[in-house]
């Protein structure tokens, strides 16, 4: 057995790890970073950037199928698309290699090794990878944990030919005629809107009273509307039972609301009830770390855990299970490695849903804001008023742009948009929360027309009662 020794040992490569082992890299320390599934984890492999592409393909398909149908914008096609989901695959597959192939070139730039294997732990500091070669035993100075999470498998579900799972989902070469999701939450949704744009037949089976749980109602009403236009069913307060298979097809028991069995029948029941943190298989037991719950491992507002020197960040260590919130700790722990000061301590993260429309959410929303003993004002402008919106055939989906401040000094503390295109928006949201503005900062603030941002500026407008381009607000 091969034995290797580094300052800096990072068990995996997602959007955690990777950042993690450049900015080490950078920093001059020595330093490894260990995955087996393909650098750039689950977002870049199997999650995030494959999902949006499918999310992009199937909404061209869409629109390609409307003109077919009319001469919407004067623009007609003499027949309707044809769709080759190998294809489709295909082309997906390689923007995953180009990313991934690129986060290699990085690594390798900051003069990081990278080790492609299965790291298991012997203690704390020390474990044996099993690669291809053969088993190389590596001892570390410090660790930082990136092992991420994984899929939800229900056991009266489990995942095979006919039950499967957000990544199976992505790789499917024929499109399921028939298509049932278990989970309404922002992963069966997305995926489950994308399958409707390429012509499946959806069904939602969702154990809650409403979709997107996260959000509250007045959020989620235009994806609802978008769901009833297109007639994809939705049956809250269901629970799935199990499955069977009749003639070729998937039947699936559940629960309804007034507690009654029923059954429906599928080509593929896709199950997204969520994500878990990533801990068998790699000898967690045996480095002597504290849980919460037994879910996540426990770390402090540095990332480091009750081990000396052994850090963890990404999924591992619990909610919010974003990206980006992996990203930034993995820079921070190496910076903190390498002698920097610094806390990861976020006054809030945003989150986004690429569902039809999309959604993204920054900071509290009205009740949250008054359940923590907030007076607020809100101010919310409908996107069927932005110009730029309108030119983009938005706008008319019941979108919009909320803002909730405090009433004594008009610091926001929450910004919430549902619509077309509203995910590019949440920089400027995050940044506007993690700066502490205030309304008038944002109205004081040009914004570039016509542009989507402007719908933020008459927000806040709204908000302290003197809107530009809809009706001022009753007091």
């Amino acid at each position: 057995m091969q034995t290797r020794s580094c300052q800096v040992l990072i068990i995996g490569g997602g959007p955690g790890g990777y950042p993690a082992a450049i900015r080490a890299g950078q920093l001059g320390l020595d330093t490894i970073i260990v995955d087996k599934h393909g650098l750039g984890g689950t977002c870049l492999n199997r999650g995030c950037i494959p999902s949006k592409a499918m999310i992009h393909a199937a909404t061209k398909y869409e629109e390609m199928s409307k003109h077919a149908d009319g001469d919407e914008l004067g623009i007609s096609l003499a027949e309707a698309p044809k769709l080759d989901m190998g294809k489709l695959v295909g082309w997906k597959d390689g923007i995953v290699t180009k990313l991934t192939g690129g986060v290699g070139q990085l690594i390798k730039a900051a003069g990081v090794e990278h080790i492609s294997g299965w790291a298991k732990f012997k203690d704390a500091k020390t474990c044996v990878v099993d690669t291809d070669e053969g088993e190389i035993e590596i001892t570390a100075e410090h660790v930082v944990l990136a092992t991420g999470s994984v899929e939800v498998e229900l056991p009266f579900l489990p995942f095979g030919d006919k039950v499967i799972g957000s990544t199976d989902a992505l790789d499917l070469s024929e499109k399921p005629e028939k298509l049932v999701v278990v989970g309404a939450g922002y992963i069966g949704l997305e995926l489950g809107i994308a399958f409707r744009k390429l012509g499946s037949e959806v069904t939602f089976i969702e154990a809650s009273d409403g979709i997107l749980p996260l959000y509250d109602k007045e959020i989620t009403r235009p994806i609802t509307m978008w769901l009833k236009k297109h007639k994809v069913a939705v049956n809250l307060s269901c629970k799935a039972k199990g499955m069977t298979q009749k003639d070729g097809m998937a039947v699936l028991e559940y629960e309804d609301a007034k507690g009654e069995i029923q059954t429906i029948e599928a080509d593929k029941i896709l199950v997204a009830v969520g994500r878990k943190a990533c801990l068998d298989g790699w000898g967690v037991e045996n480095m002597g770390l504290d849980l919460v719950d037994g879910r996540f491992i426990k770390v402090d507002d540095q990332c480091r855990t009750g081990m000396r020197n052994v850090w963890a960040i990404g999924d591992v260590v619990g909610e919010p299970l974003l990206a980006h919130k992996a990203t930034a700790q993995g820079e921070m722990v190496a910076e903190l490695i390498a002698g920097h000061k610094r806390v990861f301590d976020p006054v809030s993260i945003a989150a986004v849903c690429f569902t039809e429309p999309e959604v993204v959410g920054v900071g509290l929303t009205p009740d949250e804001a008054k359940a923590k003993g907030e007076e607020v004002i809100t101010g919310k402008f409908p996107l069927a008023a932005s110009g730029r919106y309108l030119s983009m055939e938005a706008g008319t989906d019941g979108g919009f742009v909320r803002v909730t401040a405090r009433e004594s000094d008009h610091v926001i503390l929450g910004i919430h948009a549902v619509g077309t295109h509203v995910s590019e928006l949440s920089g400027e949201f995050a940044l506007a929360i993690e700066m502490g503005a205030r309304l008038e900062d944002i109205a004081g603030t040009i914004h570039v027309h016509p542009t989507l941002t402007e719908g933020f500026l008459e927000s806040a407008l709204t908000a302290l009662g003197h809107p530009i381009h809809i009706s001022a607000p009753k007091k």
